[in-house]
């Protein structure tokens, strides 16, 4: 692959700062309660969540324009969950929330859903590693 755009993102770990090397984010990153953090930064799920749902929000941007629909009143939730493997490590798991204003018939709004899923940088890299649930709201 020939990258268009590279982003670069440093860590220092889940207890720490977390930053892109343009400096347009800075954050502090703490666990959240649930695990036994000070709940006092973000989190991972909590970024990858954002992410998640601007890179389908753009995605079906996209597959609209060229289907000369308007989807600029389509909202996307991602709910990024973590939880255990069953083998002491951790796992995630996505659920995408689309959610549609009521002109949109039923079938279009499916048909968008699914057309962005394959599309989707976000959707495809996580294609067979990570459960994704699409709910069309």
């Amino acid at each position: 692959m020939s990258a268009l755009y590279t982003a670069v993102g440093t860590a220092t770990g889940r207890k720490g700062r977390g930053f892109t090397s343009d400096g347009k984010l800075d954050v502090q990153l703490d666990l959240p309660r649930e695990l036994g953090g000070g709940d006092t930064g973000t989190n991972p799920e909590q970024l990858f969540a954002v992410g998640y749902a601007a890179c389908f929000a753009s995605a079906m941007g996209a597959i609209a324009g060229k289907k000369k629909l308007d989807v600029s009143e389509v909202s996307t939730t991602a709910e990024v969950g973590l939880g255990s493997d069953g083998n002491g490590g951790f796992e995630l798991a996505v659920t995408l929330r689309v959610e549609f204003p009521d002109h949109f018939d039923e079938a279009v709004r499916r048909d968008l859903v699914e057309t962005t899923h394959q599309f989707c940088p976000y959707s495809r890299a996580t294609r067979g590693n990570i459960p994704v649930e699409i709910v069309v709201e």
